[in-house]
Formats: structure tokens, sequence, C-alpha cells
């Protein structure tokens, strides 16, 4: 049984720094890359970050790029977000996502079989 775990989250003020922590167990070495996402009350999911499981690659949203650093240890079992200069606007559910299949927008969440419950994230100004 596949399982994702985040951890982290917590409620911080505008300016501060979190990180989070997605550990994946019970999973065959078979993932192509994981990402976080997040979801906001009445908005859509949104792709926040991305790592192939090579760690050659990382991709980023333009509202986080400069800001949040996507990572991951060196087994490979688990991914962090760093998340520095929070802004109120990125207050939401973080989840973590792993996915198999190669190819595809790293941004789309149909790309991912795998997530995690969420941890939330609260910035205040």
């Amino acid at each position: 049984q596949v399982q994702l775990t985040e951890s982290g989250g917590g409620s911080v003020q505008a300016g501060g720094s979190l990180r989070l922590s997605c550990a994946a167990s019970g999973y065959a070495n078979t993932r192509s890359s994981m990402a976080w996402f997040r979801q906001a009350p009445g908005k859509e999911r949104e792709g926040v970050a991305a790592i192939t499981t090579g760690g050659s690659s990382a991709y980023y949203a333009d509202s986080v790029r400069g800001r949040f650093t996507v990572s991951q240890n060196n087994a490979k079992s688990t991914v962090y977000l760093q998340m520095n200069s929070l802004k109120p606007e990125d207050t939401a559910m973080y989840y973590c996502a792993a996915a198999q299949r190669r190819g595809g927008p790293w941004w789309d969440p149909n790309k991912y079989n795998n997530w995690g419950q969420g941890t939330q994230v609260t910035v205040s100004s």
C-alpha cells in the first residue's frame, strides 16, 4: 500500500518560513516525479513545485519561484518544500503527490496517481 504523509504545516506571519516534508512509504521504486500542490478555499488545486526522482529537474509555479525550493533526500523517499518569504496568498492546504508515468505537464493534477492527506499552511499579514 503506497502512502504519502505530509508534515510541517502551520501558522506564520508574512515574511516567515516553513518547511514541508512528504514521506513516502510502502513505495516501489517506480516514481518518475513528485510534486507539491496547494488548494485554497473556493479555488482550484494548483501546482506549486515538482522534482524528478533523479533530482535532475525542478519546476516551480511563477508565483513561488525564487521563494520556494523543492528537494529530496538521498534515499529519495522524502521530498521537501522549503518556503521562504511567505505571503498571505500562500495560505492553503498543501498536498504532496507522486507520479509513476513520465510525460505530461508537471502542474497537471491528473499526472499524479498518489496523494497525501494534506497539511495546512496559514500566513497572516
